[in-house]
């Protein structure tokens, strides 16, 4: 396969004498290298992996992406196809439940948790045989690679990750001597995989109203109630939210525990999996019930603090559901490119009419936004890790506003890239469909849109004041922005301003409440402009981050009139993203010269001069 610069005609491969009649079918990305043609990534890589990281994952990245492209798109495919299937029982009348999967999904395990050890990554040293551990910004950046062509496998992934954590910070020596070697061994056969249950009949996001409950008996904790919602079912550690005895009612009377899958002895512990859930999306991956009648588990912590510990592997799965909702973006992104290339109608390629390039747009701005939001997301992890409170602060808030609306742009995206597609995007043939399905999953997992609004405004701004960290670090990016387009910065940084006012408002007066989340989103569209911004003004990347930033601002952020007239200067900046060459800096901000005021004609032909090509 030949790749074109950015976003450039991918190339379809055909016997020269071909002339079946699908060769009038435009061709998927199927067998193309995720990594090779997602410029946007390798551009921005030096801006936010560890130097030394990079030199050394570069060909891992490389190879994850011919990987992504390639057979684990294939297995990807089958794995939809074949869902996994529960046995309650063996053939001798013994209750058994457990779960059995299709080769192609026991496959894609073999690839996340020994070729590439997602699990353990940034737990201990030794993945694809680096010395150390890894930063949160390289680990995300194979999970973006990744979910390109698997989501289900993430879900697994994910919660195994962040049990590892929870019990690293939470647990006794004791429970950590006894689980973690095993959660965090290399080879399938010996792995403890991880998640976590919260969801019950009583209570989804009111976490308060669970009424599983926890008794101690001879000094060991046993538990007994029902989970209503349990992805990754049969895990062999399951993190769950229990109430003591004599606990008090609602959040505070809620204690974190391990509920291991089997006894030390090998024996079964007494949970069953009712039944699996026949799923819209993430058909792959394995979600059911469990009636818990007694089953033993280990205390995790303080257990006056049981939600506040869960809440961390919330917040840590909250990040992972925006790098997945990033990765199907890019997947529709490219799919949609591959599709208006390469069908003709009416005598022209798809891509040549107008209507389409609009199209196209609508999904390259959330895409490009949520990448750019996730890697500076994942840094501020980094940042934070290292003891940056700066950095800690401003993550409290990015983490649900990223949550919020890069799930629900994903949804957007996704049915756009269908539309793009046309009838065979419907189809269960192609991506497409699967991508719809998968894509609404983000706005129920970890959090609907309106607790992860409230989540942000009510309590990240109101009482952790989270958003001024936030806006620190933003303006820390504009000086740059300044020096190459001083009128984009002065509209960034009137838009941010306006932004933390409305959050701050609404904050402030419980009756604003209903406006949760368009204080939420302006407080996102802000960051990622901003970040599309400075980015821009980095070495080695594409102007285009510039008129990316433009787009986003003219979208959500500035005053526009709904029957107002069309603007030939904004027409040549959304021409100028859909090109296939390289733009530079001095180029992207002539093209945004119009706005303040020269005339569109002369902006746009400097622009083109070969001189101002850096």
């Amino acid at each position: 396969m030949t790749f074109l610069p950015r976003y450039g005609a991918f190339a379809r491969q055909r016997p020269a004498a071909s002339r079946q009649s699908s060769d009038k079918l435009a061709p998927d990305c199927a067998g193309l290298d995720f990594f090779e043609i997602d410029q946007s990534l390798q551009q921005l890589l030096p801006l936010y992996v560890p130097q030394a990281e990079l030199q050394y994952f570069l060909p891992h990245f490389k190879r994850l992406g011919q990987l992504a492209g390639g057979r684990l798109n294939e297995l990807a495919i089958v794995a939809d196809k074949h869902g996994p299937v529960l046995h309650a029982r063996s053939r001798w009348g013994e209750d058994e439940d457990w779960v059995e999967y299709h080769p192609a999904y026991q496959e894609m395990e073999h690839i996340a948790f020994e070729q590439l050890q997602f699990h353990a990554m940034t737990h201990r040293p030794g993945a694809m045989g680096y010395p150390g551990t890894l930063s949160p910004v390289t680990k995300y950046v194979f999970q973006y690679l990744f979910v390109q062509s698997e989501f289900g496998q993430m879900c697994p992934i994910s919660v195994t990750d962040t049990s590892i954590h929870l019990i690293r910070k939470f647990g006794s020596e004791e429970l950590k001597a006894r689980l973690l070697p095993r959660m965090l061994a290399d080879k399938l056969e010996d792995l403890w995989k991880g998640t976590q249950f919260m969801t019950e009949k009583a209570g989804g996001s009111d976490v308060g109203q669970v009424e599983t409950t926890a008794r101690l008996i001879d000094g060991q904790w046993h538990l007994f109630g029902e989970k209503w919602f349990s992805s990754h079912v049969d895990a062999d550690v399951a993190l769950i939210l229990a109430r003591p005895e004599n606990a008090p009612a609602g959040t505070r009377g809620l204690a974190l525990f391990a509920m291991p899958r089997h006894r030390e002895d090998g024996s079964r512990n007494s949970y069953r999996i009712v039944r699996l859930k026949d799923k819209l999306g993430t058909r792959s991956m394995a979600s059911g019930e469990l009636r818990i009648e007694g089953a033993f588990a280990y205390l995790v912590g303080d257990p006056t603090r049981g939600l506040k510990q869960m809440m961390e592997q919330v917040n840590l799965s909250r990040l992972s559901h925006a790098v997945r909702a990033a990765a199907m973006m890019r997947r529709c992104l490219n799919e949609s490119l591959q599709a208006a290339r390469h069908r003709h109608a009416f005598g022209q390629r798809v891509m040549d009419y107008p209507l389409m390039q609009r199209q196209l747009l609508k999904i390259i701005v959330p895409t490009e936004a949520a990448l750019s939001v996730t890697l500076a997301t994942a840094d501020m992890m980094a940042k934070g890790y290292a003891g940056d409170e700066q950095s800690q602060a401003a993550l409290r808030l990015l983490t649900p506003l990223l949550k919020l609306r890069a799930c629900r742009d994903n949804i957007t995206v996704a049915t756009g890239a269908m539309e793009a597609r046309g009838g065979n995007g419907y189809i269960e043939d192609f991506v497409n469909a699967r991508l719809v399905r998968d894509a609404h999953i983000g706005v129920l997992w970890e959090g609907t849109s309106n607790i992860n609004a409230l989540d942000a405004i009510s309590r990240a701004v109101r009482k952790d004041r989270a958003h001024l960290a936030l806006q620190a670090l933003l303006l820390q990016k504009l000086p740059p922005v300044q020096s190459a387009a001083p009128g984009i910065a002065r509209q960034l940084a009137q838009a941010l301003d306006e932004a933390v006012a409305l959050a701050e408002t609404v904050a402030a007066h419980p009756e604003f409440e209903p406006e949760v989340r368009r204080a939420a989103s302006a407080l996102y569209y802000a960051a990622a402009a901003i970040l599309l911004a400075w980015e821009s003004t980095q070495a080695g990347v594409d102007g285009r981050r510039l008129l990316l930033a433009d787009a986003v601002l003219r979208a959500h952020l500035l005053p526009a009139h709904p029957l107002a007239a069309p603007s030939a200067a904004t027409h040549g900046q959304d021409a100028a993203m859909l090109g296939s060459e390289k733009l530079s800096l001095r180029q992207a901000a002539m093209l945004l010269a119009p706005a303040q005021g020269q005339d569109p004609a002369t902006a746009v032909s400097a622009a083109r001069r070969p001189e101002l090509v850096e």
